[in-house]
């Protein structure tokens, strides 16, 4: 059953204020074995840990609260148990406490890293790898949206891999994420991600939470796997690269493709120009990248293939 937003958003509400209730002071190394670091941020840092009592592995993710409301802590981690239902998501494992500096919550495990670390600069990850993932991340945007949320941060970092091949992802990370219809105000930092109409937004404007959001930025990641470089810094017609495609989206017939977008077959441009329609409410359904798995998305490396500028070559740093 679909959720209006008016339900997930009450339904979270009342998960969050019934976590908060119980969320337990922890000494982390009376109840657990750390193991290694799996990834860190501005947020805080991903520790693997093994429950001593239980023998259970697990991902415990530690988020500074010096920066961090508490709202929003359990906010992302009540998402993340709603969602934990669906393969492609990673599951939050119901354990939720905090310690002198960080509020913690544990979730599953997937050792095989995450897909921006398969991303070769200039060159990006094999096409049939990515249509693996390509599968898996439209059902799980798909299975959101049918649960009325937003994730708002979809990029390689936030997939997670359980094996090399990528025949096992997960989706993670919902601290951005929301309920479709939630008034959201644009971040201090516009990504090659972020759709336009959330980049050109002003320091005191609010746009209501859409999944076309999520969207846009998976055909952004699309385009950064396959090719091993971003489309555009940013989504606002002062980039030029940007401002080129926007003028080739709109008068395909007449503008010519920008150079950087010549490795793609007629069907992936077809599919790409689909994700990343600047007009929201024209844009496809996640969904609908199921439609061209079959074909070929790129073609042969040609000796006259126009290559990127170095601007453009920010794949090789994590966003």
């Amino acid at each position: 059953m679909k959720l209006v937003s008016g339900d997930i958003a009450k339904r979270l509400e009342e998960m969050v204020l019934l976590t908060s209730q119980n969320l337990p002071q922890v000494e982390v190394a009376t109840s657990y074995t750390i193991l290694c670091e799996l990834g860190s941020g501005s947020y805080g840092h991903v520790l693997m840990a093994v429950h001593q009592r239980q023998g259970t592995p697990m991902a415990l993710k530690f988020v500074h609260k010096k920066g961090t409301e508490l709202e929003d802590f359990l906010n992302e981690y009540c998402i993340a148990l709603t969602l934990g239902a669906h393969p492609c998501i990673a599951t939050a494992l119901g354990i939720a406490f905090q310690t002198p500096h960080h509020y913690v919550f544990a979730q599953e495990l997937a050792l095989a890293r995450d897909l921006f670390s398969l991303m070769v600069p200039e060159v990006g990850v094999p096409e049939k790898k990515v249509k693996r993932c390509t599968i898996q991340l439209s059902s799980a945007l798909e299975y959101m949206e049918a649960k009325g949320l937003v994730h708002r941060d979809v990029k390689p970092e936030n997939v997670l891999l359980c094996d090399a091949e990528c025949r096992r992802i997960k989706l993670t990370d919902f601290g951005l994420s929301c309920p479709q219809g939630r008034a959201i105000e644009a971040l201090p930092e516009s990504l090659p991600y972020t759709a336009p109409e959330l980049s050109i937004l002003g320091p005191k404007a609010h746009l209501e939470a859409h999944p076309s959001l999520d969207t846009w930025a998976l055909g952004v990641l699309l385009f950064c796997v396959l090719t091993g470089y971003f489309p555009w810094l940013t989504a606002v017609p002062a980039d030029q690269y940007y401002r080129n495609f926007a003028c080739w989206h709109r008068s395909p017939r007449f503008a010519p493709c920008p150079p950087h977008w010549e490795r793609f077959t007629p069907q992936a441009l077809e599919m790409l120009r689909g994700l990343l329609t600047p007009n929201p409410a024209q844009r496809s359904l996640a969904k609908e990248v199921m439609s061209y798995i079959k074909v070929p998305w790129l073609l042969p490396l040609a000796k006259g293939y126009s290559r990127p500028t170095r601007e453009l070559l920010g794949t090789s740093q994590r966003c």
